[in-house]
């Protein structure tokens, strides 16, 4: 079993910064893509980032510029550096990555989630 474990949300005023981190333990061969999601009260779960092993990386829109992703392939974690932040950033913000098993078999992980609230 792989778990994925999550820090840095809180609070934080409008232009602020916050720094996530994520780390997976566990068993496993390696971890291809590792990203982080969202979602907002009341709306739909919305990918934020996504980062490859090899350093690939995908942005939504509404990020792209403010926030940066960032992993460590060594300590098996990921990381979200969000800078600029605004009050439509409120959310919960899941940690997920991609496993590959010893035997080859894929499987497609969660983190428990984290809070993270930017007040004006």
């Amino acid at each position: 079993q792989v778990q994925l474990v999550e820090s840095g949300g809180g609070l934080v005023q409008a232009g602020g910064s916050l720094r996530l981190s994520c780390a997976a333990s566990g068993s496993f061969f390696e971890i291809n893509n590792m990203g982080w999601y969202r979602q907002a009260p009341g709306k739909q779960r919305e990918l934020v980032a996504t980062i490859t092993r090899v350093g690939s990386i995908t942005y939504s829109v509404s990020v792209k510029g403010r926030f940066t992703i960032s992993r460590d392939n060594v300590k098996n974690s990921v990381y979200l550096q969000m800078n600029s932040l605004k009050d439509e950033d409120t959310a919960v913000y899941y940690c997920n990555a991609d496993v590959l098993s010893y035997s080859g078999l894929r499987k497609n992980y969660w983190g428990q989630g984290t809070q993270v609230t930017v007040s004006s």
